[in-house]
């Protein structure tokens, strides 16, 4: 973890230390209003996942759900394993985005398929209106 973080810091002219994002996150509704529903704690916890995630691409916080174009915030926190579907926006060279869709708690070791199919149909709408 060490090395990652080496290669994320750049010093400026001034030699203060800069960690760049790799990606910003943005809310769908849904995402927003799931977020809303959970306590403070808990959405916090959720908010350290999309920031450790977009600094670090670490795949135990942010992976790749197999066979599709969605991705997976990861957090536990109460013994709750919350999920939050995202997938990404790379139309603008210059500010890469991941939208988070929806999130959910996971309460199977597989992500349920109908929370996978809700996360593309979301995708497919915003590209549609996008373009």
């Amino acid at each position: 973890m060490w090395s990652q973080l080496c290669l994320l810091f750049a010093y400026n002219k001034m030699n203060i230390m800069i960690i760049e994002r790799k990606f910003n996150v943005v809310l769908y509704r849904e995402a927003q209003a799931f977020l809303e529903s959970l306590d403070t704690k808990t959405r916090e916890k959720i908010f350290q996942t999309f920031d450790r995630a977009s600094l670090l691409l670490d795949p135990e916080v942010f992976k790749k759900l197999a066979d599709t174009d969605i991705w997976e915030f990861r957090t536990t926190f109460g013994k709750k394993r919350y999920r939050v579907l995202a997938f990404w926006d790379k139309t603008d060279s210059a500010n890469t985005l991941v939208i988070a869709t929806h999130g959910f708690i996971k309460k199977t070791q597989k992500t349920p398929a109908k929370e996978i199919d809700k996360a593309v149909r979301i995708r497919e709408l915003y590209f549609c209106k996008k373009a």
